[in-house]
């Protein structure tokens, strides 16, 4: 018996396989793969110290990425809305980190592209337009032969922190898609709720209704002191003159009609003295409908020309806006000044907060 006999034959060592890659030995098709050729006539390779670098500065883009994106997450448990305040600050938390997370991927695949990979110089040939086998292989083995040159497999740090950014990104849509449900019974759409509602169904501290005072000046305004046809002002709620948050839904204009004037669309009961209140804020984006045409009562938004007929319960006349805008109901107090006697029935201002607002659509036309 020989030396040889006694051998026992080992078996050959078989390559790691790397995630995202095939088998190692084969291709799409069963064919081995290539090893890069230096001198391929058309194809660059990067200098190994440039390659290097790029692969330090798409790992740490990448991680980046990956903390980013943990942020994200982090920033949607711990910045609860509520009101607007913390609406604003949660939205910049989460469109921060956002912004971070895929600028940090975009770049990172950028330099690992211009930093790694080697650069091509092709022309691209007419040809039939089903491919042979031939053709088919050779694509198959190009695959392969560019993920070797990407530095996928060899450069371990690079796909590792590529995965890593990658892994709670996959997260990051059902956080966002959670937010989509607008069941206003449920404690999430709270946020909802309060933008149908201005501070006008408040009351001041000795329980009393919000008077309706002059914007910039802050002075009440006395019903029988405003008593000329045709007269306009731009009011808002007492208290609130310099809350910016209050004052973006609350904005009121007030005109004066003669009583022969006012037509079926104006809730009479929310008027006093043929004076109506109507929301400020345009019903298409929101932009001050300040505009005022004395004689034919037309309320004018100067951002995308809707037009209003305040005589006619601020119906739409003209433009892209959708619906009136919102009436006010009004009164006076025992010393005569105007007086909210409650807030709007329905959402001011664009018509997106009005869907699934029925009951409030229900309610105003009732009390018509």
């Amino acid at each position: 018996m020989t030396d040889n006999e006694h051998e026992i034959e080992q078996p050959e060592r078989v390559p790691k396989r790397v995630i995202g890659t095939p088998a190692p030995g084969t291709s799409l098709l069963g064919t081995a793969e290539r090893e890069v050729e230096p001198d391929t006539p058309g194809v660059t390779l990067q200098d190994e110290g440039t390659a290097r670098k790029g692969e330090r500065i798409a790992a740490l883009c990448f991680t980046i990425t990956f903390l980013a994106a943990i942020g994200f997450l982090v920033s949607y448990v711990v910045f609860q809305v509520g009101d607007l305040d913390s609406t604003g600050v949660s939205n910049l938390a989460l469109g921060g980190t956002l912004t971070l997370a895929l600028l940090g991927l975009a770049v990172g695949i950028v330099v690992w592209v211009r930093m790694v990979m080697p650069k091509y110089n092709l022309v691209q040939e007419r040809h039939p337009m089903a491919s042979d086998e031939e053709t088919r292989e050779y694509v198959a083995d190009t695959f392969l032969q560019g993920a070797k040159e990407s530095g996928f497999v060899k450069r371990k740090l690079l796909r590792r922190t590529l995965l890593l950014a990658a892994a709670p990104l996959g997260l990051l849509p059902l956080v966002l898609l959670r937010d989509l449900d607008n069941n206003t019974d449920k404690p999430a759409s709270q946020f909802h709720k309060e933008l149908r509602h201005t501070v006008w169904g408040n009351k001041t501290k000795d329980g009393k209704p919000l008077r309706l005072v002059v914007e910039g000046t802050g002075q009440p305004i006395r019903a029988a002191d405003f008593n000329s046809p045709g007269g306009i002002l731009s009011v808002v709620p007492e208290g609130y003159e310099h809350d910016l948050n209050a004052l973006a839904k609350a904005v009121l204009i007030l005109i004066k009609f003669r009583p022969e004037e006012l037509k079926a669309g104006v809730n009479k009961n929310w008027t006093h003295d043929g004076i109506v209140a109507y929301s400020k804020i345009c019903t298409h984006v929101g932009c001050p409908a300040a505009l005022y045409e004395q004689n034919t009562h037309h309320i004018l938004c100067p951002c995308h020309q809707s037009t209003f007929d305040a005589a006619d319960g601020a119906k739409v006349v003209f433009g892209p806006a959708a619906r009136p805008l919102p009436q006010l109901p009004i009164g006076v107090d025992e010393e005569g000044y105007l007086i909210a006697k409650g807030d709007f029935a329905v959402p001011v201002g664009p018509s997106y907060w009005e869907r699934g607002d029925a009951e409030a659509k229900a309610r105003q036309g009732g009390n018509a």
